[in-house]
């Protein structure tokens, strides 16, 4: 067995305790998302910091906090620690002497939605599942779809009708039953839900709606940590689907400080979406805890496109407590943002991240970000998915 201090899972609002030796979804008293829990008090006294001397360059580095027990269920397609990119052309034009980019895109599948989808299916396999499914833009699917088939699972996918044919292909090479459907992820949604009455046995791996793929996801707030030498940056700038990376990163940060590998600082959290699909932004401008379902949702940025997250007061609580904001970019800036970092940087980048650099540039033109701050943007996935942003 691989040491894991994994205990229990937690309600990420009401605080009700679920075993994590079952199936579990979302919580049984009050429907909110489960978060993993360990025992950080022991580790801190067990582990060395960063896990330093492991000979492992992937995210299962982490693997003693993180919640897969057995090795042999360990689900990998290579799953790389991904690279912590200085922006150098791109810094000097805003003024800025430390911007990044952390390059998602190099992963297995070409995005970070390998990480979550790894530790889901791995997680999967080790508690029995036989089946999963769930609805997806596009880069989930594709991720779903690769380590179902790694895993020997089945993965029925629900998808929109104008999901990137890339991203349909991707998923009929790995062997998983593709539903396609009219309307958006929410759409999708509903649709897998009522198919689901008729199949009890399939296992939604839906974002935030099991406790795992966050726990993949908070890997990469541990790699920045280790990558900045056991600090933070002063802002990350992250795409806001429905928002795991953002949450799992925060996550990690808490239990970083709990095992004192890292101090009690904290990015601003920037959550950017796109104008088209704002439901983050206006919760945000409103000072709720809650986002409202944006309808006729609209973006060239699919992964953007998620009119409510489900997790959306996790969303928000790291927001505020970060003292960092939402703001909106338009498709336009996006595209030519796309365009942009491919010519000055070499870097084809997903237009999820090109609007992080959108939003840089608003917040650096009202002076809310420094010459000096150390910022660091999130390319979620390859550009080379998304070709049709080239046309």
């Amino acid at each position: 067995m691989t040491k894991t201090y994994l205990t229990h899972l937690e309600c990420s609002v009401c605080g009700a305790v679920h075993p994590h030796r079952e199936v579990q979804t979302v919580c049984k008293p009050c429907g909110k998302s489960l978060l993993a829990r360990y025992n950080l008090q022991q580790a801190k006294k067990e582990l060395p910091k960063f896990l330093a001397g492991s000979s492992c360059t992937s995210l299962w580095k982490y693997a003693p906090i993180l919640p897969v027990q057995e090795e042999e269920n360990f689900i990998s397609l290579g799953e790389n620690i991904s690279p912590l990119l200085r922006l150098p052309k791109l810094g000097a034009e805003l003024g800025m002497q430390n911007l990044w980019i952390k390059d998602e895109g190099q992963l297995p599948t070409g995005s970070f939605k390998a990480r979550g989808l790894a530790m889901a299916v791995s997680k999967a396999k080790e508690l029995g599942v036989k089946k999963i499914c769930l609805p997806s833009a596009g880069n989930a699917a594709g991720a779903a779809a690769a380590y179902a088939a790694r895993a020997g699972l089945e993965c029925m996918v629900y998808m929109p009708e104008d999901t990137p044919s890339v991203n349909i292909k991707e998923c009929q090479a790995y062997g998983a039953v593709i539903k396609l459907v009219k309307g958006n992820i929410s759409d999708a949604g509903k649709a897998m839900n009522e198919a689901r009455k008729s199949n009890p046995d399939w296992f939604d791996v839906s974002t935030l709606k099991e406790p795992y793929r966050l726990e993949g996801k908070k890997t990469m707030g541990y790699e920045l940590a280790e990558q900045f030498d056991g600090t933070l940056p002063d802002l990350i700038f992250y795409p806001t689907g429905g928002g795991t990376g953002l949450i799992g990163m925060w996550k990690a940060f808490d239990e970083m400080e709990e095992l004192e590998w890292i101090g009690p600082k904290r990015p601003r959290m920037i959550s950017v979406q796109s104008s088209g699909c704002q439901p983050i932004v206006k919760a945000f401008s409103e000072r709720k805890n809650e986002s409202e379902f944006w309808h006729y949702a609209e973006t060239v940025a699919s992964g953007l496109r998620v009119p409510k997250p489900f997790a959306d007061h996790l969303i928000l609580k790291a927001i505020y407590a970060s003292g960092g904001c939402a703001l909106a970019v338009t498709d336009e800036e996006i595209v030519s943002a796309v365009k942009e970092i491919a010519s000055k940087e070499g870097l084809f980048v997903c237009p999820e991240a090109a609007a992080t650099l959108v939003a840089l540039c608003h917040l650096r033109s009202k002076s809310d970000v420094s010459a000096t701050d150390t910022v660091v943007l999130f390319n979620t996935a390859t550009g080379l998915k998304y070709p049709e942003i080239m046309s």
